[in-house]
């Protein structure tokens, strides 16, 4: 079976080829300060509200960039020289140091991992390859069923062993990070901007975001939660946020698709397959970004039952979309609802 490919391009992932977050109503006061460029194979966009000299505007902008690059130096599967790479390409149950950075990131991934049954693997990296969502070339046919075996052989977080910043790995797994990475990414500038006085911002990322304070009017940032349509750009719902992350991971940008059948980028860890329920998005808020990315990822695997389950039993503020037959239908966990703006928002085009 020949695969057509959808949304194909260079990133860490399929994750971050899409933003699924856009910024709501932006303010045009002349306090506002905004910066953006490359980064991860997509792009980040910072505002910051405040009085800066031009000298201090220019150590806002290095600050951001260098915490950015940092991240991308130390965590890129599309890097050969990355931190991550080198570890990858380590010997088995020989200990790796890892920078204090990578080794936090590796924690809370096993963390979610935990907490999910597996759902969350970073070790997935190996599938995510076989079936053209990783840095290696892109398949011309659906993997077999002897090579999905074949890649599950090298799954299974179970095998990182973490001591303090060493990192040993148990069998050949091949860890990749791109599901709570550029969630830390947006973490480590937020904290950037923290050390640097700034009190009011929004940092974000291929999509997930991180906001501190208020607006100078005193308003919330408002944040739209996109449609999960590949077609167009419209607003499902408007959210209120105040010093908190959201992230989002579905599956309608980044897919192959033949006969009719969709291949999704997200791969769940454990078949080593594309998901085939039908949540077609999950929207996470917490108190930070890699958090958020990372349980963002591990509902969108679960699906619609389980993974709302998960996220009332952990406390966890989630917002699915479900695709049905008569279209898309909205599911909120039970800590959810604060976040809401005014319920007329559902629906809203950008």
């Amino acid at each position: 079976m020949r695969l057509a490919a959808y949304c194909a391009g260079p990133a860490w992932k399929g994750l971050v080829l899409f933003a699924l977050l856009a910024l709501v109503g932006c303010d045009q006061s002349p306090q506002a300060h905004r910066f953006e460029g490359p980064i991860f194979g997509t792009g980040y966009h910072v505002t910051v509200y405040g009085d800066f000299s031009d000298k201090q505007l220019a150590s806002l902008e290095d600050g951001i960039k260098e915490s950015l690059d940092e991240v991308d130096h130390l965590m890129s599967t599309y890097k050969p020289d990355s931190e991550l790479s080198r570890f990858n390409a380590a010997p088995v149950d020989e200990p790796f140091e890892l920078s204090s950075p990578t080794a936090s990131v590796i924690e809370e991934a096993i963390d979610i991992g935990d907490l999910s049954n597996g759902a969350f693997d970073v070790t997935i990296g190996s599938a995510v390859n076989l079936w053209g969502f990783g840095p290696e070339m892109r398949p011309d046919e659906v993997p077999s069923d002897d090579e999905i075996a074949q890649a599950l052989d090298k799954v299974g977080y179970q095998a990182l062993k973490l001591n303090g910043n060493r990192l040993t790995k148990t069998k050949p797994v091949y860890v990749d990070l791109s599901g709570i990475a550029k969630g830390f990414g947006v973490d480590q500038v937020a904290a950037r901007l923290d050390a640097l006085g700034v009190t009011s911002y929004l940092v974000e990322v291929g999509g997930e975001i991180r906001t501190r304070g208020e607006k100078p009017n005193g308003q919330p940032w408002r944040i739209a939660v996109e449609k999960p349509v590949s077609r167009e750009r419209s607003v499902q719902r408007v959210l209120e946020l105040e010093d908190v992350a959201v992230a989002t991971s579905g599956d309608y940008r980044n897919y192959y698709e033949e006969d009719g059948q969709r291949f999704s980028h997200t791969i769940d860890p454990r078949t080593g397959r594309p998901i085939t329920h039908h949540l077609a998005s999950v929207t996470v808020v917490s108190e930070r970004s890699a958090t958020a990315d990372g349980l963002a990822t591990a509902l969108e695997v679960l699906g619609p039952e389980k993974g709302m389950a998960l996220a009332n039993r952990e406390d966890i503020a989630a917002y699915f979309i479900v695709k049905t037959n008569e279209g898309f239908k909205t599911e909120l966990s039970e800590s959810f609802h604060t976040y809401l703006a005014d319920e007329s928002s559902e629906g809203e085009k950008q």
